[in-house]
C-alpha cells in the first residue's frame, strides 16, 4: 500500500478545504462543495464557515445563496444533523441518509405519542401531518406558530422523562415539522429575524425543488455518490471516519467504499489504513503557509472521527464530552489553539502550540478581522467547550 503521512494529509486539508489564501472559494456554493456540506445545527456556524473560505465580509453572500439563488439548501442529513447542502446534492443526501432516519424517528414519535395518551398514534400522526402540509401549501410559507393556529393538534403535549428531574411536556409541533422535513416534504426557508435566528419559515418542498427530494434514487447509489464526495474532500479517511460522518452501519459503509472502488493506503503516523479514490494516492501540490479561525462545529474538524493527526493533545480543551468541536485556530493543517468572544464581541484567542512569530502575528490579524466581521454581534456556540467558555468569561 502507498503511504500517506500526516504532512501530506495536512497539505490536502489546506488545499481541498479552501483554507489557504491562494485556494479560497469564489462563492458560498463552491465553499460548500469543497466540504461536501456545511454544518448548520448551530445557526452561526454555517455563515462563519462559508466566510472563512470565501473571504466574504458579511453573512449576506450566504443568505443570498440560501434564500434567493437557492444554490444551497438547509436540510436534515447525516447523523440526524442539519446541514447546508448544494441543492444539486440534496436528493443524494435524502436517499443516502434521511430516508433511514425518517423511518426511525417516525417509530420513536409514535411511541412518544402513545405514552402521552394519544389513541391510534400512527393514524393520528399521519392525519396531523397531512393537515399541516395542506395548511402550509395554502399559506405558501409559514412559521411553526402559524401552522399551529391552522392545525390545533400541533399543540398536543408530549410527556418526556416523566417522574424525572428533567421531565418536560413540550408541544408536538417541532417533532411533526421535523418529521415532515426529514421525509422531504417541507424545507426550511429564511429565518425570522437576524441571521442568528433559529426560527425559520417553512415552505412546501416543491416550491423550492420542483422535482422534490425523493427522486427515486436507489439508496446504495446515493451512498456511493456521497462516499465519492467525502473521499474527494476528506480522503484519506478510515472506515471508522466515514461510518461516523455518515451515520451508516458497518455494512452500508463497506458496500459504499466497494462501490466507488476505493483504494486502501497506509497511514503510518497513526498506524492504521485509510481509503482514497482511485488515482488519488499521489501527493498534492503544497499550498503556502496559512492560518484560519474556524467556528464551532466547522465541517473541517468534524470531518473525521479519528482526529489525532490534526488535533494533537488539545481535545480536552477544544471538544465537549459529546465530540463537538468548539471555535478552533488552525495553522498549516493542524489545530493550534482556540478562540471565543468577550461580552463586547471582541475575539479573544489562545495559542496552545509554539508556531513561531510569523504565524502568531497572522493569527492576531485574523482575530482582528473576525472582530470587525462580527461587528459587536456575540456568537455563543450551541455546544460550549472548556477553552471557549474560559475565553468568553
Amino acid at each position: 500500500m502507498q503511504k500517506i503521512d500526516v504532512t501530506e494529509r495536512r497539505a490536502r486539508l489546506g488545499r481541498r478545504h479552501r483554507l489557504a489564501p491562494s485556494v479560497q472559494a469564489a462563492n458560498p456554493l463552491e465553499a460548500t462543495e469543497a466540504l461536501v456540506v456545511l454544518h448548520a445545527t448551530d445557526q452561526a456556524t454555517v455563515h462563519l464557515s462559508a466566510a472563512a473560505r470565501t473571504g466574504a465580509a458579511s453573512p449576506e453572500p450566504l443568505e443570498q445563496a440560501l434564500y434567493d439563488d437557492r444554490t444551497v439548501l438547509r436540510m436534515l442529513g447525516m447523523r440526524r444533523t442539519v446541514f447546508v447542502v448544494p441543492t444539486s446534492l440534496a436528493p443524494v443526501v435524502h436517499s443516502a441518509c434521511a430516508v433511514d432516519i425518517a423511518a426511525k424517528q417516525r417509530k420513536l414519535l409514535v411511541k412518544h405519542l402513545t405514552e402521552a395518551g394519544v389513541d391510534s398514534a400512527a393514524e393520528w400522526l399521519a392525519s396531523v401531518e397531512a393537515s399541516t402540509a395542506k395548511a402550509l401549501r395554502a399559506r405558501g410559507s409559514a412559521v411553526a406558530s402559524e401552522l399551529a393556529d391552522d392545525e390545533p393538534r400541533l399543540r398536543t403535549r408530549l410527556s418526556m422523562a416523566e417522574g424525572k428531574a428533567y421531565a418536560a411536556q413540550p408541544y408536538v409541533t417541532s417533532r411533526v415539522l421535523f418529521q415532515l422535513a426529514v421525509d422531504g416534504l417541507i424545507v426550511r426557508g429564511r429565518p425570522v429575524g437576524t441571521w442568528l435566528s433559529a426560527q425559520h419559515r417553512w415552505s412546501p418542498v416543491e416550491t423550492w425543488l420542483p422535482d422534490g427530494l425523493d427522486t427515486g434514487l436507489p439508496a446504495e447509489e446515493a451512498r456511493a455518490e456521497l462516499t465519492r464526495r467525502w473521499l474527494a474532500s476528506f480522503g484519506p479517511g478510515t472506515l471508522a471516519d466515514l461510518q461516523w460522518w455518515t451515520g451508516w452501519n458497518g455494512g452500508q459503509t463497506k458496500k459504499a467504499l466497494a462501490a466507488v472502488q476505493a483504494v486502501q493506503v497506509d497511514l503510518p503516523d497513526s498506524g492504521t489504513t485509510g481509503w482514497v479514490l482511485p488515482g488519488d494516492e499521489d501527493p498534492v501540490e503544497p499550498v503556502e503557509p496559512w492560518v484560519a479561525m474556524l467556528p464551532a462545529l466547522d465541517p473541517t474538524p468534524m470531518g473525521w472521527k479519528e482526529r489525532d493527526w490534526y488535533l494533537g493533545e488539545h481535545k480536552a480543551q477544544l471538544f465537549d464530552t459529546m465530540g463537538n468541536v468548539g471555535p478552533s485556530i488552525w495553522c498549516d493543517g493542524q489545530i493550534v489553539g482556540g478562540w471565543g468572544q468577550s461580552a463586547t464581541g471582541e475575539v479573544r484567542y489562545r495559542i496552545l502550540t509554539d508556531i513561531g512569530q510569523e504565524a502568531t502575528a497572522a493569527i492576531e490579524a485574523e482575530a482582528a478581522r473576525w472582530t470587525t466581521w462580527l461587528d459587536g454581534t456575540r456568537v455563543t456556540p450551541r455546544f460550549r467547550t472548556p477553552l471557549e467558555r474560559e475565553l468568553s468569561a
